[in-house]
């Protein structure tokens, strides 16, 4: 399959491509790096995405921000970064890609784990990967020509523990290759409208 990794060069992205690799042609891209470079705050560059990478059968986007700080310092503004930069940029991946995708393809998107397990500091988060999964869960019953939607929701990874492992105490980490397996799993498997998670 020719698959594009958005996001690729980030610890998720990574963990994606090198489990596709030598199964799968992968392309990847990301706003300054990779073999096409999108702007996901930005439809004409997703379309510009998808034109340059031609015929594609499954699209992973593993990037997103959102905006992290307690309760009491969040704003309408800092709720509203994370929906517009983790949730409606990964939607207009989708709607993007409905007419690009090979019969049968899928999308796998990315949410995250504070969602299921909340942290404080992380209601941005949280926010942004609920509705990812309803999203998902929704648009999957309405997918034209066959194709899939699923989202991976992975817990702290072991390569990020050194950056973000303060703000998750008593988490069990999770290894690179469970979640790229996650990823690999959703592309090749039959499942969707699913949130997989990785804990």
């Amino acid at each position: 399959m020719k698959i594009i990794v958005v996001g690729a060069a980030g610890a998720i992205g990574q963990a994606v491509c090198d489990e596709l690799a030598g199964r799968h042609e992968v392309v990847t891209a990301g706003r300054t790096s990779g073999d096409i470079r999108v702007d996901l705050a930005d439809r004409y560059s997703i379309e510009a995405m998808y034109a340059a990478a031609g015929p594609v059968d499954a699209v992973v986007c593993a990037a997103g921000e959102v905006e992290f700080g307690r309760l009491a310092e969040m704003t309408h503004e800092k709720y509203l970064y994370g929906l517009k930069n983790k949730v409606l940029t990964q939607i207009d991946l989708v709607l993007a890609g409905l007419n690009v995708l090979t019969d049968g393809g899928s999308f796998t998107l990315t949410s995250g784990i504070l969602d299921r397990e909340p942290i404080r500091v992380g209601s941005g988060s949280a926010t942004a990967n609920g509705a990812l999964a309803g999203f998902v869960k929704a648009a999957a019953i309405d997918m034209p020509r066959g194709l899939r939607i699923n989202v991976v929701s992975p817990g702290l990874l072991e390569v990020s523990a050194d950056r973000y492992g303060a703000w998750f105490p008593g988490y069990e980490e999770v290894s690179s290759k469970r979640v790229g397996l996650a990823y690999l799993k959703c592309i090749e498997g039959a499942a969707t409208g699913q949130m997989v998670p990785v804990d």
